[in-house]
């Protein structure tokens, strides 16, 4: 009678399961669905509402189409590219985009500024000057731009208004009567102080929400050390609420490069002989007061590419951010 001795026991650990890659392919492809189908309701609204109005304003582009093409007096001539080539080739549509990249700029900077500084200054203050601040602010925010336009306008009025009121009060004759709209950088100072006027809220609240979610051990210990707030807020906050401030920048450009309300109403429809016109100005004479609807819609074409371009860097630093998967 023989005794068998046990299996000698393995060694080698045993390897997890892994799932096969027909399991795997078919989890990724039904994650991969649910994504789209949580997107499907507002990419159905978006083409219903933009995919046909987008159709027609390329469609419109490549058309001569004028007032006697929209009466129906005349028939459509198609011409291709020609409204693009008359765009490039035109001295004023490169000095009226120079004056829009200028005049955007100009307000995102001063915006995103008052608004940083705005937001650090609230983390100072008592509940209730912040609350009041922020309600103010908001107040600022929620004017429609044609009404804060009108007011102010009325502000800086020739003869009627309280700035000019006030300078001349204090010593500064040149002031009296003095017309702020009829130089063309000081119409568009004007322009802009109103734009900055109505858009710092957000960038405030924003930029505090962020401040509000940095360690507070963080910022005692730079007080400790002795640094200044200029110094804290460069060298520790700015670094870590660098999403927010990319997020905000990009969505400045594209609100102050759309601009059209302020600058129609404050520079009655482009200052003089045009100085301070802006790409939606520009667009709205040419196929509206000019009847060239085919050349304005080419110019509205080149609009929308442009802010598609800085709408896809915007989606592209959020992915970087990790706002985006």
């Amino acid at each position: 009678m023989t005794l068998q001795l046990p299996a000698k026991p393995s060694l080698q650990e045993p390897k997890p399961a892994t799932p096969s890659p027909r399991r795997t392919k078919r989890r990724g492809g039904v994650s991969r669905f649910e994504h789209w189908l949580y997107l499907a309701p507002a990419l159905i609204v978006l083409i219903a509402l933009m995919g046909y109005p987008l159709f027609q304003l390329v469609n419109v582009s490549l058309y001569d189409y004028r007032q006697d093409q929209v009466s129906g007096n005349a028939p459509l001539d198609f011409i291709g590219l020609e409204n693009y080539r008359t765009l490039m080739a035109d001295p004023e549509f490169w000095q009226v985009l120079a004056n829009t990249v200028i005049f955007a700029s100009a307000c995102v900077i001063l915006t995103l500024v008052t608004g940083s500084a705005l937001a650090v200054l609230a983390t100072r203050l008592r509940p209730w000057v912040r609350n009041t601040l922020f309600a103010v602010s908001l107040g600022a925010w929620a004017t429609p731009a044609v009404t804060g336009s009108a007011v102010w306008l009325f502000l800086f009025d020739p003869t009627q208004g309280l700035i000019n009121k006030m300078l001349a009060g204090i010593g500064l004759s040149q002031f009296v009567d003095h017309s702020w709209t009829y130089e063309k950088w000081s119409a568009f100072g004007l322009v802009a102080s109103e734009v900055v006027w109505c858009s710092f809220p957000f960038v405030m609240v924003t930029v505090y929400a962020g401040i509000q979610a940095i360690p507070t051990e963080v910022i005692e210990a730079a007080r400790l050390d002795g640094a200044s707030m200029p110094r804290i807020f460069s060298n520790i906050m700015l670094p870590m609420l660098r999403p927010i401030v990319i997020i905000v920048t990009i969505q400045s450009i594209i609100w102050n490069f759309k601009i059209f309300s302020q600058i129609y109403i404050m520079t009655s429809g482009g200052g003089i002989a045009g100085q301070n016109m802006v790409l939606n100005v520009y667009g709205y004479q040419q196929a509206f007061a000019a009847s060239l609807y085919g050349l304005g819609s080419a110019l509205g074409v080149i609009m929308t590419v442009l802010l598609l371009v800085i709408t896809l860097v915007y989606l592209r630093l959020l992915k970087r951010s990790g706002e985006v998967l």
